[in-house]
């Protein structure tokens, strides 16, 4: 069985533990290593390994850190050039070629950010259960069959970011770059009508900003659409 635990999940940090009972992973190290260290109650060497989608800070930044500890970090070449990381516990990655920590089968996707060689993540257990991670992107040229988990970036609603710059809380210049970065509700309604929900247990809407979302609505739309347990990850 998947558990899902965010430790963080905000434009000033991300990193989610997930584990199949028997292999645990980190999604993303983007937050202090003291913090991870505490979120995970100081167990940080029951994790078998950290798969980081791109090198932006709120992302990447305990990276090194969790190399010092004896961590392995899975990313693309890009992603590891630009965190400055290497040596034998990183670990390259590349989108389409599937690879194996523990229990877990993870195959790698590109994804659209501005950054060197972002990854969308499709991890597969054992047990014949399927998680999708995806995470700062603006577009996902794939659909996905058999999912059973799905943890996707919700950063933003159009109207929202359109009403905040009306009233001068946002600066109309973000907006250009918000389009083409990151995943918006009203593309991930889009996502989710176009992916096979039938094993679906869980909807996890992550990465939301600070400014342009509202938590209870993108809920609210997305069980709707859905009619899957739909959970937004706060931390």
């Amino acid at each position: 069985m998947i558990m899902i635990t965010p430790l963080a999940s905000s434009s000033a940090g991300n990193a989610y533990q997930v584990t199949d009972g028997k292999t645990s992973l980190l999604l993303e190290a983007g937050i202090r290593f003291a913090d991870i260290r505490k979120a995970l109650k100081f167990r940080v060497s029951d994790v078998a390994g950290c798969l980081i989608s791109h090198e932006h800070g709120d992302h990447g930044n305990a990276a090194a850190d969790l190399m010092r500890a004896g961590i392995d970090i899975y990313a693309s070449t890009g992603t590891l050039s630009a965190l400055k990381l290497n040596g034998h516990r990183a670990k390259v990655i590349h989108a389409k070629e599937q690879f194996q920590v523990g229990t877990w089968s993870v195959l790698p996707f590109d994804i659209q950010h501005d950054v060197a060689e972002p990854l969308g993540f499709l991890l597969m257990n054992q047990a014949g259960e399927k998680l999708l991670f995806v995470t700062d992107t603006y577009y996902i040229r794939y659909t996905f069959s058999g999912l059973t988990h799905i943890m996707v970036e919700c950063n933003f609603s159009v109207k929202i970011l359109d009403q905040n710059i009306l009233t001068g809380r946002v600066p109309y210049s973000m907006k250009s770059r918000l389009l083409r970065s990151h995943f918006s509700l009203e593309n991930v309604r889009d996502f989710i009508r176009a992916n096979d929900l039938s094993r679906v247990q869980e909807i996890w809407l992550v990465h939301l900003s600070d400014t342009n979302s509202d938590a209870n609505l993108f809920k609210r739309e997305i069980q709707s659409i859905t009619g899957k347990p739909v959970y937004v990850a706060h931390k």
